[in-house]
């Protein structure tokens, strides 16, 4: 393709960053136009990335009527996913969107068909999918070493660390820790696991420590925010699940902003027929050999790398643009279809957590 990709950004906020770091690192990409609701904090944002104040806009709508785009990135809070989702695709864009895909299956359902009515690539922003540390591990687990894998952990557990403003606020979030942290280590499991169809959840969420907003930080690790008065705090703190697929799979999930733990953590464990495997902090192997139980490490550094994590998903997404504007349209590596299915584990685990009862998927 001769011309490069025109893409626009909705919603400036953190998450943007990594998504503008992305495209800027592609020569075959220029930022045509950004989006917030706070113009001046859009006007700054594209001044420093050098997008011109005439490309800056605080409706998306207008920015799709009057801006010649390939494809858009949506950052914003979870509440505004789905519309603003729907309507780049009805505006003929590709997108992709940040996780979670939106505040519930019934929207990311939406989005979905809107993806396939106006035959466009929806890509959901499933980043762990892209890390270093899940190639290593998808590997063994395509060899065969792995085994047929029956049971997995997912965990990712702060003592002190909900990000604050509108991630607090379930009318802008949708819900706390699961929704937010959650989500990264359940698609993550699922994914390894070869995408199994979840059929039901067991799940209890907790609302015991809060914010904590009057703890003193002495630690370098992750730590609220400064509160954000517009914003309530509305959300769970812990939240902890079990999920069953239909394969007889089943997944244990933990997450948590607030919890009286000593160390956070954030793994992903997977137990198969010939070997158990981990990620984080290395990626480790469990199995037995010459009747031996034995750890095995793979020789070099496997743990989780941030350096180029962003970028080979923001590639892979304009590779996927790009596909399909010459005509051979590739296949996505973190489609709508998963995003939906992964909001439908979380309404489950709501569910079930509101109820006292399993919750089937369907």
């Amino acid at each position: 393709m001769d011309r490069k990709i025109r893409a626009a950004i909705i919603g400036t906020g953190g998450i943007s960053g990594v998504h503008m770091a992305g495209y800027k690192a592609l020569p075959n990409v220029e930022i045509a136009a950004v989006c917030d609701i706070d113009v001046p904090k859009a006007k700054a944002y594209a001044e420093k990335h050098g997008v011109g104040c005439d490309h800056v806009y605080e409706s998306y709508d207008e920015m799709l009527k009057k801006e010649d785009i390939d494809c858009v990135s949506v950052c914003t809070w979870n509440a505004a996913h789905a519309p603003a989702t729907i309507a780049a695709l009805n505006a003929g864009k590709h997108v992709i969107c940040e996780k979670p895909m939106a505040l519930n299956q019934v929207q990311a359902q939406e989005m979905l068909d809107a993806a396939k009515k106006n035959d466009r690539i929806l890509m959901i922003g499933f980043v762990r999918r892209y890390g270093n540390d899940c190639r290593v591990v998808k590997d063994f687990i395509d060899s065969g070493a792995v085994g047929d894998i029956y049971y997995a952990k997912a965990t990712y557990l702060r003592r002190h660390g909900c990000p604050g403003g509108w991630f607090g606020d379930k009318r802008y979030s949708g819900g706390g820790p699961l929704i937010d942290l959650g989500v990264h280590v359940i698609d993550l499991s699922r994914y390894l696991m070869g995408n199994p169809t979840p059929v039901s959840a067991f799940g209890a969420t907790f609302h015991k420590l809060g914010n904590r907003p009057h703890l003193k930080s002495t630690t370098k690790e992750w730590v609220a925010t400064a509160q954000d008065p517009r914003f309530g705090f509305s959300v769970e703190d812990l939240a902890t699940a079990m999920v069953r697929f239909d394969n007889g799979a089943v997944l244990s999930v933990e997450c948590s902003f607030d919890l009286n733990i000593k160390k956070g953590v954030g793994d992903v464990e997977l137990f198969g027929t010939k070997a158990g495997i981990k990620l984080s902090p290395d990626v480790e192997i469990t199995t037995e050999m010459n009747d031996y139980m034995v750890d095995i490490a793979p020789y070099g550094e496997t743990k989780l790398s941030f350096e180029g994590l962003f970028e080979s998903e923001m590639a892979h997404f304009v590779q996927c643009v790009e596909s399909d504007l010459n005509g051979a349209r590739i296949e996505c590596r973190s489609p709508g279809e998963d995003g939906v299915t992964i909001m439908k584990i979380l309404d489950a685990i709501y569910e079930s957590a509101a109820t006292g009862h399993e919750a089937l998927i369907r």
